[in-house]
């Protein structure tokens, strides 16, 4: 997937980028004035200061994962949402510079946009399909001195690539198989000569219209054949195989012997014999009983 900038956004985000880099740096004791006032009075004059002193620390990682595709603009953005949360986490008592602590927020927020965008399928959502995803790339290239998502990966450096992660193989191998392809349209034609679609040969392991209506058919002569068995059980057998075996819940055996009355091993009773009583009625009215019992 690629997202190319039009000349206007282009112009723009110049015109920032250099903008943040005329910004003057603050000296260790300017951030920790600021950063106290910040952090004890919530005067946002100092907050203001210190994200647009460290703007150029956004740009500078955006700039790191521009090979992705996706526009520049964006990525400065979602990196200034970092920013933004790592002023508002900064711990003054940790006794580090703001920036130190800043990197790993700006670094985290642009990875998750580009996790999101980089494909319509969802690349990665734990840590070790987030690691491969970021540093697959990397390792190819540091071993077949590479630099392509194209490329694909030999099976004697998977193991070399699981170990560097610490990761299982079996990741390595799926993640450079998503890596190593773009997504395409299901209204693509497949070539210059047809007008035929991918989506044409996509197959549907549904049910096709015969089968419903087959299935719909069966489940209401199923139906018919069970309420007419059920004739043949008195009220307290009927309530006891409803509520056991037509219930989208079952009622439990204790359940029902406090509700009629009777001990659970009563209930229990009367559920087998009226079970023979139904099995009994089946199979005396059709020819192929098998049919009602094979689908429950």
């Amino acid at each position: 997937m690629s997202h190319i900038d039009d000349a206007y956004t282009q112009k723009a985000n110049l015109a920032y980028i250099r903008d943040s880099m005329n910004v003057p740096m603050l000296s260790r004791e300017e951030e920790e004035e600021l950063a106290l006032a910040w952090v004890t009075k919530k005067d946002k004059k100092s907050m203001h200061r210190i994200v647009n002193a460290h703007r150029r620390l956004v740009v500078a990682m955006a700039n790191k994962f521009r090979n992705y595709g996706l526009p520049l603009g964006d990525l400065i953005q979602e990196g200034n949402i970092g920013l933004l949360q790592a002023i508002e986490r900064f711990d003054i008592e940790r006794e580090v510079r703001f920036s130190t602590y800043a990197t790993w927020w700006i670094r985290s927020a642009i990875q998750d946009y580009v996790l999101r965008n980089w494909s319509i399928v969802r690349t990665g959502t734990t840590a070790a399909q987030k690691s491969l995803f970021f540093n697959l790339r990397r390792l190819k290239a540091q071993i077949n001195n590479e630099d392509s998502f194209e490329t694909g990966i030999n099976e004697s450096d998977v193991a070399q690539i699981a170990e560097e992660l610490n990761v299982n193989e079996a990741e390595v191998m799926k993640m450079d198989s998503r890596l190593s392809g773009n997504d395409q349209s299901l209204n693509m034609r497949l070539n210059d000569e047809t007008n035929e679609e991918w989506q044409t040969f996509l197959e549907d392991d549904g049910p096709n219209p015969e089968d419903v209506v087959l299935q719909m058919k069966d489940s209401k002569s199923r139906s018919e054949w069970l309420n007419s068995a059920m004739k043949m059980l008195n009220e307290r057998e009927v309530q006891i195989i409803k509520d056991r075996h037509l219930q989208h819940k079952t009622v439990t055996l204790e359940t029902l012997g406090d509700q009629l009355g009777i001990s659970k091993e009563r209930v229990r009773q009367i559920e087998k014999r009226a079970m023979e009583k139904l099995k009994i009625s089946l199979e005396g009215s059709h020819e192929n009983p098998q049919d009602y019992y094979s689908n429950y």
